[in-house]
């Protein structure tokens, strides 16, 4: 199993870059998150960590379905959706259908001179008062989580713990981890033309939402 000991928070969390974007779908307007990540991993090995179901529940959750093109498929407890488009090993696209809301995913693989480079980029049409109580950071630190354990999983070959892996979020470093992780989605909001204060108010509601202890 891999061991969350090893993450440092700071050097983890610049890792990723991020940015925000306006969209549209059938002209409704949309917000776009990107985050891009290089991992040390050939591009094949880390396409197959990211589309083959035998090795999705290694480091993100059991997936069940058809993962081809057209097909549908339903990670457990999580999200589910429709394959829309593969060109392996370069990129593909589904729908992100969760809680009765349907967005979407499109994560694309790069060369890169040490290793090669992610970058996933998640549309929603989203309601405007949830935007300003949690800005990009709701969906961004999920997948900010999500790609760090992608990261351990990558270098060292190993299962994630999940158990583990919670609790780590939820213990000072976790929390550090997803303060800084937060703080860059606020920024990002703030270069895409946000207001400062809200934008930053917004993160710091983003925090507490991930790191909460639920109640027993």
């Amino acid at each position: 199993m891999t061991s969350t000991s090893t993450i440092d928070p700071v050097a983890t969390a610049g890792l990723m870059t991020r940015e925000v974007r306006d969209g549209s779908r059938d002209g409704t307007p949309t917000k776009i998150a990107v985050a891009r990540r290089t991992y040390s991993a050939d591009q094949d090995d880390l396409w197959n960590a990211l589309t083959s179901a035998e090795r999705l529940p290694r480091w993100f959750l059991p997936v069940s379905g058809d993962l081809a093109v057209g097909g549908r498929y339903q990670f457990e407890g999580q999200a589910g959706g429709l394959v829309e488009r593969c060109d392996a090993p370069e990129s593909f696209a589904v729908t992100w259908e969760f809680g009765g809301q349907v967005s979407w995913v499109q994560v694309s693989l790069s060369p890169a001179d040490d290793g090669t480079t992610l970058e996933l980029v998640h549309e929603a049409v989203v309601d405007p008062d949830f935007w300003t109580q949690y800005g990009p950071g709701a969906v961004g630190v999920g997948w900010d989580l999500s790609l760090v354990g992608l990261g351990l999983h990558l270098a060292t070959r190993s299962d994630n713990d999940a158990t583990e892996f919670e609790s780590w979020t939820l213990s000072p470093v976790g929390v550090e981890f997803v303060r800084l992780a937060s703080t860059d989605w606020a920024d990002a909001a703030i270069a895409s033309g946000e207001d400062a204060d809200r934008a930053r108010a917004a993160g710091e509601r983003t925090v507490a939402f991930y790191t909460t202890q639920p109640e027993a």
